[in-house]
This record gives structure tokens, C-alpha cells and sequence, in this order.
């Protein structure tokens, strides 16, 4: 039987064939990360220092080298790029396509184009292999883009929402030009900290993770700290988030809080925490994406987060904004807006993007 990549070329991915080829190092000049870093001796990308992630828990250390909110900016004129990435593993989910949890997703001059990802025989291949120590496990795949003409673009590519990546290494052609990509027009980060969902859970492609839509809507830098059913708000990550250089904190751990009492032992903590260094920037508190979730269970911790508000506004605090989770996703059909009850798709991402959008945009 065939395979749809031989039925329908749209489905196929791209190998790099190209006599006039550059080959660059994403880790260099002129290229610039944001949201993930690589510290000397370091094989992966992280998002928060080995310690601290360790300090917070063995999950968070884990989840740390999945490259969610990680981009790499540049401006060429090379009529092709061609990407290749070395890989620790490709992490198979039911719920969640690979364009998304592994792919690489390319927007130029604000436009995205393609996603880069790996193709499926050849994943086959590895899992099929997967406990033949003769078999190499070592994971990578390449495709490419190509455009109708020769021009300075400025590009975007976003990391993958769910894997760990070691190198990124970019092909263009070898006569062209190759320069740093725009700055962002408001250079302080903002700060996100989350659950699954704010790490990108189950959104289609990274392009599309609710803080990165934000990102490119109000043209500001960002940090992606959601790590997947492990966000309990512990006093490691709080001190190091309220260490960094942010423009805005926005916090929407709800959902990872094991219980009510958890998120009232923590929330008002965590707040405070950041305050206490940040007097000046905008706090943002939200609850959970309405799901399908019992009513007054969400109501308790509702009242939580708001009880935090009202307790920095009594205590002189006018920089403080709430949003309520029960309102994001009420937009059009609530039906169609998630994956398994939990997990917003493209479209409930959109939803919260709009409604943390409209805090934001008058903040910035």
C-alpha cells in the first residue's frame, strides 16, 4: 500500500540537494536565539538554568530542555533555506502532531510559510530499532524552503513545543548575504509561567503557542516557562523568575495545582515573590481555559486568584490585572476549541491569546 507522502507531494518532506550550499551554525554570528540558551559543555538547549530546574523538581528538570518559546532570528536574501537538526529522541504523543511537539516553524517578514519536520518512515525506521544496540540513536531530519525570488527576508523560526534539540544548522546559498534579524521593538521579555497549555499543549505548530502569537501581534520578546503538569509554583522557580529582566509576568499554573489548597498556599507566594523585585512591572494572573471541568471546583480557585488581587490592590498595588480562564474560551462553539478536554487546539490558543491581548496591549 502506498504511503500519503507518495499519493500527495504536499505531504512529503524535503531533502537537502544543493551544489551552491552554505551550511551555518544557528549558535553563531550573525544568527540570534531568544527564549533558550545553551551553556558552555551543554548538548541541549535549555530555558532555565540545570540548578534552578533541578532545585524545582525532577520534572521541571526534564521539561527544561523542551525548546518551547525558543527562536532563532536573521535576515537573507538566499532564494532557499535548508534546516537540519540533531535530536536527543522525537517523543511520540496521541494527542499532539509532530508539526507541533517536534516541527521547526518558518515565518518570514511576518508571514509564515512553512513548518520543517521529520519524516515519518524514517521515524519508523528508528522506533523499529529502538532496543538494537548495533542500530545508531542518534535522531535528525532535514527539509528546506525555497522562494520565486532573490531578496533580503527577515525570518523567524521557532523551536519545537515538546522536544529537546542539540544543534540547528541552517543552509542558504553560499553568495548570500546574511545579517542579524530585527530587534524587537520592546526588548524586555515578557514572562510567561504555566501549565502544559502554556507550553504549547496541543497546539498544531510552535507558531501558534498562544505567547508566540502575542509575540508577533505586539512585536516584544519573550520567555516560555510552561512545563507540562509540573508548574506548582516552588520557591526555586518563583526566586528565579523574579530574578529576570521582564517587562510583564503573566502566571497561569491553575491547572497544575494538585488542589485548592495547593493554589492558595502558593499563588498569593508567588506574586509576592515577584513583586517584592519587580515593583514597577504589570502582573497578570489568570485561572484556567474554561474546560470540562466541574463549575465549583473552578469557582474555588477562582476566588483564590482573586482573593491575591485583592490583597496587592489593599496593599497599594495598582499594576495588578486578572483574567478569568471561564471567559477565554467562550468564543464561537467552546467545542471546538480543545483537544481532550484540557489541552487547547489552534483555536482555543487564538481565543487566549485575544484575551491576554487585550490586557497587553494597553500594558505595552
Amino acid at each position: 500500500m502506498k504511503s500519503i507522502s507518495e499519493i500527495d507531494k504536499n505531504f512529503q518532506s524535503q531533502q537537502i540537494q544543493k551544489d551552491n550550499i552554505k551550511i551555518y551554525d544557528v549558535e553563531e554570528k550573525p544568527f540570534k536565539l531568544y527564549g533558550i540558551f545553551k551553556p558552555e559543555g551543554e548538548t541541549e538547549f535549555i530555558r532555565i538554568p540545570r540548578k534552578t530546574a533541578k532545585e524545582t523538581s525532577d520534572s521541571v528538570a526534564m521539561l527544561n530542555s523542551h525548546t518551547s518559546g525558543g527562536r532563532v532570528r536573521f535576515k537573507t536574501d538566499s532564494k532557499y533555506i535548508a534546516l537540519k537538526c540533531i535530536l536527543p529522541y522525537i517523543d511520540l504523543m496521541p494527542h499532539m502532531p509532530l508539526t507541533g511537539s517536534v516541527g521547526f516553524d518558518f515565518f518570514a517578514d511576518g508571514k509564515y510559510l512553512k513548518t520543517f519536520i521529520p519524516d515519518v518512515e524514517n521515524l519508523k525506521e528508528y522506533y523499529a530499532h529502538f532496543n538494537d544496540k548495533d542500530y545508531p540513536l542518534i535522531l535528525g531530519y532535514e527539509d528546506m524552503i525555497e522562494f520565486d525570488d532573490r531578496k533580503m527576508r527577515d525570518i523567524i523560526i521557532n523551536f519545537p513545543l515538546y522536544n529537546a534539540v542539540n544543534k540547528v544548522f541552517l543552509g542558504m546559498e553560499d553568495s548570500a548575504k546574511v545579517d542579524a534579524g530585527n530587534e524587537y521593538f520592546h526588548k524586555v521579555p515578557v514572562v510567561f509561567y504555566g501549565s502544559s497549555i502554556t507550553q504549547g499543549g496541543c497546539v498544531s505548530k510552535p507558531g501558534n503557542l498562544y505567547a508566540s502569537v502575542l509575540s508577533r501581534k505586539f512585536n516584544f520578546d519573550f520567555i516560555n516557562l510552561g512545563f507540562s503538569g509540573s508548574a506548582l509554583a516552588e520557591d526555586a522557580i518563583a526566586e528565579y523568575i523574579s530574578n529576570l529582566e521582564m517587562s510583564i509576568f503573566v502566571y497561569d499554573y491553575d491547572h497544575n495545582a494538585p488542589s485548592a489548597q495547593h493554589l492558595k498556599d502558593t499563588h498569593y507566594k508567588m506574586y509576592k515573590t515577584v513583586r517584592d523585585k519587580h515593583p514597577d512591572i504589570p502582573i497578570i494572573m489568570a485561572s484556567r481555559p474554561n474546560m470540562c471541568v466541574d463549575e465549583e471546583h473552578i469557582r474555588e480557585r477562582i476566588n483564590i486568584i482573586k482573593d491575591t488581587m485583592k490583597k496587592a490592590k489593599a496593599e497599594g498595588d495598582k499594576n495588578v490585572y486578572f483574567i478569568n480562564g471561564q471567559d477565554m474560551l467562550n468564543s464561537i462553539d467552546p467545542n471546538m476549541m480543545n483537544v481532550d478536554t484540557c489541552h487547547p487546539n489552534d483555536f482555543g490558543s487564538y481565543c487566549m491569546a485575544e484575551a491576554f491581548g487585550k490586557v497587553i496591549e494597553k500594558l505595552l
